[in-house]
């Protein structure tokens, strides 16, 4: 007899990821997310594949990479797909009616905004513990920045009322991204208006990319403690 996992919400979250999975079709392009979440729903492609389910992917990140190929699943690049049917991940925090996100604590906040501008539906898996009635009560956005001047645009980001801080890796070294970036985390507190921070932080110079998600998200499939529920934007 197998271990059973004393967590029901892993499960719930597994259950989810798999009725993620089972949104690909044949001969469709996907983009792979990042993060606990989406490395159960490449597992549940993985198995698909293994079943004879054929489709192409692009990942968001190296390690989301590495699973997939273990997999035996194909994967692509922009040159050759340049529009996905659909991309799939997880996220930090969902704002309940808008969907709006907070994406990165991962850090890889970049090509994941690059994915899902590139996809048709952008579905979402999360558990319940993810949705707040404004973004940013639980946890900082993720801000990645070139490693120049990084000081300066900090300084800036501070003026928009963040409390920033370095991302460190966990031998306490600066966490680098895949694109050989740093990552500040910037702690607003609750936010007021999404979509108007998004384009402030992104009008400073230095940031390459803000970990805010706006009108971007087609579906969020929620993993409760009474079952899986399907949102979609208001």
């Amino acid at each position: 007899m197998g271990v059973q996992n004393s967590d029901p919400m892993i499960e719930l979250k597994r259950m989810a990821a798999e009725e993620a999975a089972a949104m690909v079709q044949d001969g469709m392009a996907v983009g792979l997310g990042s993060g606990s979440t989406s490395a159960m729903m490449i597992d549940a492609l993985g198995r698909r594949w293994a079943e004879g389910l054929r489709f192409v992917a692009i990942p968001t990140s190296e390690h989301s990479a590495e699973q997939a190929r273990a997999h035996g699943i194909t994967l692509v690049t922009f040159a050759t797909h340049p529009q996905l049917d659909m991309a799939i991940d997880g996220a930090d925090e969902v704002e309940r009616g808008s969907l709006n996100l907070v994406k990165g604590l991962g850090g890889a906040l970049f090509r994941e905004k690059i994915v899902a501008s590139a996809a048709k539906r952008f579905i979402i898996v999360v558990d319940e513990s993810k949705l707040v009635d404004h973004l940013g009560s639980r946890v900082a956005v993720p801000v990645e920045v070139t490693s120049f001047g990084w000081e300066s645009t900090a300084r800036q980001l501070g003026e928009l009322g963040a409390r920033v801080s370095q991302r460190m890796d966990r031998n306490g070294g600066l966490f680098v991204t895949d694109g050989g970036n740093m990552i500040l985390d910037c702690a607003f507190g609750p936010i007021a208006d999404p979509p108007q921070l998004a384009a402030d932080i992104r009008a400073i110079v230095g940031v390459i990319e803000s970990g805010l998600f706006i009108r971007r998200t087609s579906e969020v499939i929620v993993a409760g403690r009474s079952g899986l529920t399907r949102l979609v934007a208001a």
